[in-house]
């Protein structure tokens, strides 16, 4: 939902999601002398419940604690965007924004601003949208857990499991758990090892659900051996299915997929009633632990028969474990390149499968971003492939944003440098290196922060797993492409694949927009952080508030991100 209001001298916009609520502040030319920053709060009725943040004007709290957090009618908020991250699904909620001005001793705050918004609720219409909580490794998993990993990561239930899965564990299991006697679920899985979701599985074939799972079963070419081996994912998904009792369970039939060029990457469920397919679960979720609880993820679940139809009509080539090139003919057959763009030029959803026969996509996908006039926010969980790098190397009017897994290469950089108005992020925790996660000495971090650590040690992707591509999100038109593909090469001739490319939602375009922006100002703020500490850089700057009006600097001054970031939400900042 996006609503909009106007005060006296702060205009608001709010974007909301489902468990994140964005909001804009544009304040008038006259109002900026003496702002010392924004009063935000959820109204109560006519009582203020003051949202809170981690800085504060030193000369008041010289030594905060880094447990501490601090009313913003005290400590205000300097930044002109501001997201309540502890919205909840199909909830209405009323903010106030006052403008905060006097002394850091002595706030006074000035009139505010109202507005109104409703979060989306995943559990109704064609879209229910869920990402997990991703940023595993924050202040606020050192503040509510201590860095304890789940007590036991197998039970849904478990507190930290909540909270790390933040509803999408839920969803999954809750599509699994509807299916009654006489329908069916079609799975398509690469990693196929949660015990919940199998055990999930188990319980619908023993209630009469006819479940069918289609699993990678495959073998890769070991160099130092020299000979065929099972892959790691064919032999944890064996462990798993032997140890859980799915292969004695009836109604349930497993089928591994052996004929594949790279490697079986879906991640979708098809529910099916009265013999025809009803809704489809998919996304980049995988079925493991790190699918749910560590990796930033989405589950995507689409009630629209036509699309579930699509999608069952896929796994059902799947489940005859065809060859690459046979499969690739009936995907081309299926989604022929040159009708994407009269496919995806009118408000729908259009699911695209894989493998083709070429990685021809990529070069779509390149002309949507080159044809995008507001913004592009892109993910990518293994590098950029050097045909959409170079659209963001094209220099542009407006601010772009990637987020990564790790650092930019060399290459990438010198690429994005050619537009000063793309800003990247990549995962990191406070007081470690990105790459291979190892801290590094001797910084003040541990006296102004809580102290965050991975629990998840083990496998390649730590922060960032989401596949998605936005295009003018802000927009009335967006596109919306996401799946389980990598926007690579392998992804499209190699792999089985799905993806989603939505066009003319809103309702889409808001949930994804506010979850990249949690996501991408999480990780920006470590990343900048990390770089002082590791210079040997003052940090305490990092916890304190300009106790002048010299933070609005930043958002004003011609070219930097932050003006050009605003002018997202109004396009003729800095005037008003």
């Amino acid at each position: 939902m996006r609503a909009a209001t106007a005060g006296g001298s702060i205009d608001l916009k709010a974007i909301a999601g489902t468990r994140v609520v964005l909001l804009a502040i544009a304040i008038a030319e006259e109002a900026r002398e003496g702002l010392l920053g924004f009063a935000i709060a959820r109204m109560n009725g006519e009582a203020p419940d003051w949202l809170e943040g981690r800085k504060v004007f030193r000369s008041v709290v010289p030594r905060p604690d880094p447990q501490d957090r601090f009313p913003s009618n005290l400590h205000p908020i300097q930044s002109l965007i501001w997201s309540d991250y502890e919205a909840r699904p199909g909830t209405t909620t009323r903010y106030r924004v006052q403008p905060v001005r006097g002394t850091p001793a002595a706030p006074v705050l000035g009139e505010g601003t109202e507005i109104t918004v409703t979060t989306e609720d995943p559990a109704t219409g064609t879209h229910g949208i869920w990402f997990n909580r991703g940023a595993i490794a924050s202040q606020a998993f050192s503040s509510h857990f201590q860095n304890r990993p789940p007590e036991d990561e197998d039970d849904p239930a478990d507190p930290e499991v909540r909270w790390l899965s933040r509803g999408a564990l839920d969803a999954a299991l809750a599509f699994i758990d509807r299916a009654r006697d006489g329908e069916a679920l079609r799975v398509a899985a690469y990693e196929f090892t949660y015990p919940p979701i199998l055990l999930a599985l188990k319980r619908a074939a023993a209630r009469g659900v006819d479940v069918q799972v289609v699993h990678e079963g495959g073998q890769d070419y070991d160099r130092d051996d020299k000979r065929l081996e099972d892959t790691s994912a064919t032999v944890a998904a064996r462990t798993a299915i032997e140890a859980l009792g799915l292969d004695g369970q009836a109604n349930l039939r497993l089928i591994p997929r052996i004929r594949r060029r790279k490697i079986p990457h879906n991640k979708f469920i098809v529910w099916i009633r009265a013999g025809g397919a009803r809704e489809v679960l998919t996304g980049s979720t995988n079925f493991t632990a790190s699918g749910f609880i560590g990796q930033t993820n989405v589950l995507y679940v689409v009630r629209d028969e036509g699309v579930a139809r699509a999608y069952l009509d896929y796994w059902t080539e799947l489940s005859l474990d065809p060859t690459t090139p046979t499969l690739s003919t009936w995907t081309q057959g299926r989604t022929p390149p040159d009708a994407l763009d009269a496919l995806t030029a009118v408000p729908g959803i259009t699911p695209f499968f894989s493998p083709r026969k070429n990685d021809a996509m990529l070069s779509w996908y390149a002309a949507r971003i080159a044809e995008a006039q507001e913004t592009v926010m892109f993910t990518a969980a293994f590098g950029v492939n050097k045909l959409l790098a170079a659209q963001f190397g094209i220099d542009r009017n407006f601010v772009r944003f990637l987020l990564l897994e790790d650092a930019p290469d060399r290459e990438l950089r010198d690429t994005l440098r050619s537009d000063p108005d793309v800003v990247a992020a990549y995962g990191a925790l406070l007081g470690a290196y990105a790459e291979g996660k190892k801290a590094f000495p001797d910084t003040s971090l541990d006296d102004w922060f809580l102290k965050e650590e991975l629990f998840r040690k083990q496998g390649h992707v730590f922060f960032i797993h989401t596949k998605f591509l936005l295009i003018n999100p802000l927009g009335d038109d967006p596109l919306v492409c996401t799946g389980s593909a990598n926007f690579s090469s392998s992804s499209l001739t190699g792999n089985d694949e799905n993806m989603l490319l939505i066009r003319g939602d809103t309702r889409v375009a808001d949930i994804y927009l506010t979850e990249f922006d949690r996501l991408f100002r999480h990780f920006y703020a470590r990343q900048t952080i990390d770089r002082l500490a590791e210079r040997g850089a003052p940090l305490a700057e990092a916890k304190f508030l300009d106790e002048t009006a010299g933070w609005l600097d930043a958002y004003v001054a011609p070219g930097r991100m932050k003006t050009n970031r605003q002018r997202l939400f109004f396009p003729a900042w800095p005037d008003r």
